[in-house]
């Protein structure tokens, strides 16, 4: 689709997510220009198969998240016609921890076309799982990055952080797989 029909479609799902959780919708420069990064993002054809969305607490990310779910099934569903068209699949980190100690569930994160990890850095790092120690998130990365499937963040955590939690691998591998929106504005939650 074309960009400009990208980020309408975007704001609007956004606007939405906004109302939907009970709150006035802030039309601000921050906001716009965070939409237009990633409808920009998802209209191109660069060498980049993930987005990753970074910054404080309360400033739109996980709204983003949502808008940008709320267009890509919306397009599956549009475009499906009875064909099994991907749908974006978002799963807390947490979840991604507990999803890991049962082989097939962790498969199907692993596999799935588009997924998105919700909160990455709230997440343990290691895991015991009888006496093995387990990496859930950074084996999911890696397992994604591998195959080149596409993956969507929200995290807190700075570049630095997350270089310090999941290790210079990852983050090496994020440097060429993840476009990273920061979100600069203060948050939206008085």
């Amino acid at each position: 689709m074309p960009e400009a029909e990208a980020r309408d479609m975007l704001l609007a799902a956004y606007m939405a997510e906004v109302e939907h959780r009970g709150r006035t919708f802030v039309c601000d420069e921050p906001t716009l220009a965070n939409i237009a990064h990633l409808a920009r993002f998802m209209t191109s054809d660069g060498p980049k198969f993930g987005v990753m969305f970074c910054g404080l607490c309360g400033n739109g990310k996980t709204t983003l998240l949502h808008a940008l779910q709320t267009v890509i099934n919306i397009e599956a569903d549009r475009k499906g016609g009875g064909r099994d068209i991907p749908r974006l699949l978002a799963v807390d980190a947490k979840q991604v921890v507990a999803r890991a100690k049962d082989a097939n569930s962790f498969r199907e994160l692993k596999d799935s076309s588009m997924m998105a990890i919700e909160d990455m850095g709230r997440d343990a790092a290691e895991v015991l799982e009888y006496g093995n120690v387990l990496n859930p998130v950074i084996d999911l990365i890696e397992h994604r990055y591998n195959c080149q499937l596409f993956t969507a963040i929200t995290t807190n955590l700075t570049g630095e952080q997350v270089r310090v939690k999941y290790g210079n691998r990852i983050a090496d591998r994020f440097n060429e797989m993840i476009e990273v929106i920061v979100f600069k504005n203060e948050s939206y939650r008085r």
